[in-house]
């Protein structure tokens, strides 16, 4: 399924499934996929193995260059999906500087099913339930008309062909 050139963001909290969809919202759309936590700086990274949240100055050079990386592709007209938290509407509001027509898919789900992947999760930097208290405090979920919203309890391949077929062809 190829669809016209597009640039997207999987958001949501830790542990929600945004890498996971987001590699398979790409391989179904034949975009390319960008990890948004793989751009974090060391100091973020190390903050937050040490179980300390990061803060809005934290966040803000990832955020622009993650920004970068949507108007990179918007500029050569190639398709991207970014897996990024995107936790306030401030944020997304800086991640669309690098394309306005950006389409959003937020991965909503409840704070017990959230802890129990997280629980499950080996070999990441993000630990635990205070850090997630902390984003589920940060979080300013989406307008309907801001993203497609869908529960993190159907299956992966569920979300990305309902948000699939939300998207322009």
């Amino acid at each position: 399924m190829k669809n016209l050139s597009q640039r997207i963001l999987v958001m949501g909290v830790s542990g929600c499934g945004k890498s996971h969809i987001g590699q398979q919202l790409a391989d179904t759309l034949g975009s390319t996929f960008i990890d948004g936590d793989d751009h974090h700086s060391p100091a973020n990274v190390a903050k937050m193995a040490s179980g300390t949240p990061l803060n809005d100055d934290d966040r803000s050079e990832w955020l622009d260059t993650l920004a970068t990386l949507f108007a990179e592709y918007r500029a050569r007209e190639e398709s991207l999906v970014i897996a990024c938290s995107g936790l306030k509407k401030r944020y997304r509001d800086r991640l669309r500087q690098g394309d306005p027509a950006l389409q959003i898919l937020y991965l909503e789900g409840s704070r017990e099913l959230l802890l129990e992947r997280l629980e499950t999760r080996a070999g990441h930097f993000f630990k635990g339930d205070t850090m997630l208290a902390s984003q589920l405090a940060d979080l300013e979920p989406p307008s309907e008309e801001e993203a497609f919203t869908t529960s993190i309890a159907l299956s992966p391949q569920e979300i990305v062909t309902q948000f699939a077929a939300t998207l322009p062809v």
